[in-house]
C-alpha cells in the first residue's frame, strides 16, 4: 500500500524535468521559427531594395543620353520619398487591425511606431514594414520609365508623395490588410495587380494627361527614339530579375517550418521559370516576326513573365509557370505597337510589362487556387469527408475580374485627377526647348552624357 501511494510522486518526479524540458523545445521553436521567417523578411526586403537599382538602371539605359541624370535622380528621389511617405500614414492606412475609418475600405492615418509592437505574428515588425516598404517604392518606380523624357522633376515627385502616402496603400488595404477583397476571397499573393498593375494604371493616367514626346507620332509614323545604352538596359533587367527572388520569396510570410522553406524553394523555381520563358517568347517573336530580334523587348518579355507570375508563383507547376510567363512575354510583343497606334507614349514598355501582364497574372490564379467557401460567422465549410469547400474555377475568375477592375477604376481614376490638377495648376511637362535640349540640361543644369547610340 505504501508503494502504491509512492508511485505517484516518484512520476511526477520523472516526468516533471521532461514537461520543463518540452517547455524549453517549444520556447526554443517558437525562437527559432522568429528568427527565420524575421530573416525572411529581411533577406526579401534588402532583394527588392535591389530592384530599385534595376530600375534605375533600366530606365537609363532606354531613354536618350540627354536625359539620362534626370531618370536617375527620379528613381533615388521616389525611393526616398516612399520610404518617408509609407512610414508616415501609409503603412497604418494599409495594416489598421481594428482601427478602419472605414470599414474595411479605408485604414487609419497615424505614423507608424514599430518598437512598440515587437511580435504580432511570428516576426519582428520592424522586419515587416521594412519588407512592405519596398512594395510601395517599387509601384513608384514603374510611374517613372513610362513618364520619361517630358516630365518636370518636382510635379512628378509630389505625384510620388499621393502614390506612395494614400492611393497604393489604400487599395494595398483591400487584400493584403484584410479589406473587403480580402473578404471576397480575392487572391493576389505578391502583387501582380496591387503593386503592378497599379503601378501601371497610374503610369497610363499621366501618359495620357502629358502627352508624347515631341516628334514621337508624326505625319502618322511613329519615329523610333532608341535608349542611349542597352549594356545598362540590359544590367537593369537582370537586377531586377534577381530582386523578384525576394519579392515572390519573402512574400510566402513565414520560414519557420520545412514545408514554409520548401514553399520559397519552389517560389524561387517558378519565378525563374517564368522569367526564362517570357525572354524565349520575345526572342522568337520578334525574329518571326520582324526578320530579327528586338533587345528591348527581349528585356521586356523576360520582366512580364516575372509580372505574370507575382499573382501566384508556389501552386503552379514548373511547366504552369513556363506558360503564363510565356503569355507575358507574348503580351509585350504584341502590345508595345498597340500603344503607338493609340498615341499612348511608353518610353520603357511599363504598360505592357505591368499592368496588361499584372492583369493576365491575376486573372489566371483561377486555374490554380480557389477561395475557400466559409458560413456566416467566418469559419470554412465543411464537405461530407470533413474537407474544407472551395468556390470554382469561374466564381474564383469572377472575384479576381472583380478585384482587378476594381483596383484598376480606383488608382486610374485618382491618379488621372491628381495628375490633371497639377497640369492645370503648377504644370507637369517641360517646354518644348527643354525637352529638345534634354531634362539634365533644362531641369538639373548638367551637361548630357555622350549619345552611345551614334557614332
Amino acid at each position: 500500500m505504501k508503494l502504491l501511494k509512492t508511485l505517484p510522486l516518484a512520476a511526477a518526479v520523472i516526468v516533471a524535468p521532461s514537461l520543463g524540458f518540452a517547455q524549453e523545445a517549444g520556447a526554443a521553436a517558437a525562437e527559432t521559427q522568429f528568427i527565420f521567417t524575421t530573416l525572411l523578411f529581411l533577406m526579401g526586403g534588402f532583394l527588392v531594395f535591389w530592384m530599385a537599382a534595376g530600375f534605375a538602371m533600366l530606365e537609363a539605359g532606354l531613354v536618350r543620353s540627354k536625359n539620362v541624370t534626370m531618370q536617375l535622380t527620379k528613381n533615388i528621389a521616389l525611393f526616398s520619398i516612399a520610404a518617408i511617405m509609407y512610414w508616415l500614414i501609409g503603412y497604418n492606412i494599409m495594416y489598421p487591425g481594428d482601427g478602419w475609418i472605414i470599414q474595411d475600405v479605408f485604414g487609419t492615418i497615424s505614423p507608424k511606431d514599430i518598437k512598440t509592437e515587437i511580435d504580432a505574428g511570428g516576426y519582428s515588425n520592424a522586419s515587416d514594414f521594412f519588407f512592405q516598404l519596398m512594395f510601395c517604392a517599387t509601384t513608384a518606380s514603374i510611374v517613372s520609365g513610362t513618364l520619361a523624357e517630358r516630365i518636370k522633376l518636382w510635379p512628378f515627385l509630389l505625384f510620388v508623395v499621393v502614390l506612395t502616402g494614400i492611393i497604393y496603400p489604400i487599395e494595398a488595404s483591400w487584400q493584403w490588410g484584410g479589406g473587403w477583397l480580402a473578404n471576397m476571397g480575392f487572391s493576389d499573393f505578391a502583387g501582380s495587380t496591387l503593386v503592378h498593375a497599379a503601378g501601371g494604371f497610374a503610369a497610363l493616367a499621366g501618359a495620357i494627361v502629358l502627352g508624347p514626346r515631341l516628334g514621337k507620332y508624326k505625319d502618322g509614323r511613329v519615329n523610333p527614339m532608341p535608349g542611349s545604352n542597352l549594356a545598362l538596359a540590359t544590367l537593369g533587367t537582370f537586377i531586377l530579375w534577381l530582386g523578384w527572388f525576394g519579392f515572390n520569396g519573402g512574400s510566402q510570410l513565414a520560414m519557420g517550418t520545412l514545408s514554409d522553406a520548401n514553399a520559397v524553394a519552389e517560389i524561387f523555381a517558378n519565378t525563374n521559370m517564368a522569367a526564362a520563358a517570357g525572354a524565349v517568347t520575345a526572342l522568337i517573336l520578334t525574329q518571326v516576326m520582324y526578320g530579327k530580334v528586338d533587345l528591348t523587348m527581349v528585356l521586356n518579355g523576360a520582366l512580364a513573365g516575372l509580372v505574370s507570375i507575382t499573382a501566384e508563383p508556389l501552386a503552379p507547376s514548373l511547366f504552369d509557370a513556363l506558360w503564363i510567363g510565356a503569355v507575358g512575354g507574348l503580351i509585350v510583343v504584341f502590345t508595345v505597337p498597340l500603344l503607338d497606334k493609340l498615341k499612348i507614349d511608353d518610353v520603357v514598355g511599363a504598360i505592357p510589362v505591368h499592368l496588361i501582364a499584372g492583369v493576365w497574372g491575376t486573372l489566371i490564379v483561377a486555374l490554380h487556387t480557389q477561395a475557400t467557401l466559409t458560413d456566416a460567422d467566418g469559419n470554412p465549410v465543411l464537405d461530407a469527408e470533413g474537407a474544407e469547400q472551395t468556390v470554382g474555377f469561374f466564381a474564383q475568375l469572377i472575384t479576381q475580374a472583380i478585384g482587378v477592375i476594381s483596383i484598376g477604376l480606383f488608382v486610374f481614376v485618382v491618379s488621372f485627377v491628381v495628375w490633371y490638377l497639377m497640369k492645370l495648376t503648377v504644370g507637369i511637362r517641360v517646354s518644348e526647348e527643354a525637352e529638345i535640349n534634354g531634362l539634365d540640361t533644362a531641369e538639373l543644369g548638367m551637361e548630357a552624357y555622350p549619345d552611345f547610340t551614334k557614332g
